[in-house]
């Protein structure tokens, strides 16, 4: 179902356009390339003709992430996925792999991650998830966030709990940093590391004491602390 690039469409792409068009200028001149001015003219060159490909590419991604998203709200996974044949639609896979420098390409490998994630299939999501940037600020707190649900799906707790210490962290603020060191606290339970989850907790607990996260902080700490006790 993979859809790549056509020849035609190759032909057209605006960066081989302009390099084909300044390496050409090189092989005519290039003994005067080599001497010094002209060089800076084909380095100029070269800079406009990728902004211009550059700009064309984002539009492109964009146009065609529309469709896929459309699908992804849909919940047709697999179609977010891949795209339809019988529409021409691209997928979130596709439009990673064509368009993966764009902003648009980076968003996709989110949306991929999460389709994937949502098909339970949890490796594949993880797959995608490594490729994605994040942005910076509160946008990027919740595909962090995701990236440590995935982990937690394939019980790599102990990373898992630092996915949700990162997330915490990316941008602190009272609601969803205590959210996610208490979800860091809970992954750290399952891994056996108490000390640290307990660390997360007392944090919650002095610093976000206002936090819908603090009375499931009290909770968990109190069974801990409890378990600790008995003796279990």
């Amino acid at each position: 179902m993979s859809k790549k690039l056509s020849k035609e469409d190759l032909e057209q792409d605006l960066l081989i356009e302009y390099s084909s068009r300044f390496m050409y200028f090189y092989s005519q001149n290039k003994a005067a390339v080599l001497g010094g001015g002209i060089g800076i003219i084909l380095a100029v060159g070269l800079i406009i003709g990728y902004f211009f490909y550059s700009t064309q590419q984002e539009q492109q991604a964009q146009v065609l992430l529309g469709s896929a998203e459309q699908a992804l709200l849909m919940g047709n996974f697999e179609e977010a996925l891949y795209g339809d044949d019988d529409r021409f639609t691209l997928g979130f896979v596709q439009i990673a792999r064509n368009y993966g420098r764009t902003n648009a390409g980076n968003l996709a490998k989110y949306y991929a991650a999460v389709s994937e994630f949502e098909l339970g299939n949890f490796e594949e999501a993880l797959n995608h998830m490594e490729g994605f940037s994040p942005p910076r600020g509160i946008l990027g707190v919740a595909p962090i966030s995701m990236h440590a649900n995935i982990l937690l799906e394939l019980e790599r707790y102990e990373d898992a709990a630092r996915m949700f210490e990162r997330a915490a962290n990316w941008d602190e603020n009272t609601s969803t940093t205590p959210y996610n060191l208490f979800e860091a606290a809970q992954a750290y339970v399952e891994a056996g590391n108490k000390e640290r989850a307990l660390t997360h907790l007392n944090t919650i607990l002095n610093d976000y004491e206002n936090s819908q996260a603090a009375a499931q902080a009290q909770r968990l700490r109190g069974m801990l602390t409890t378990r600790s006790g008995s003796g279990l």
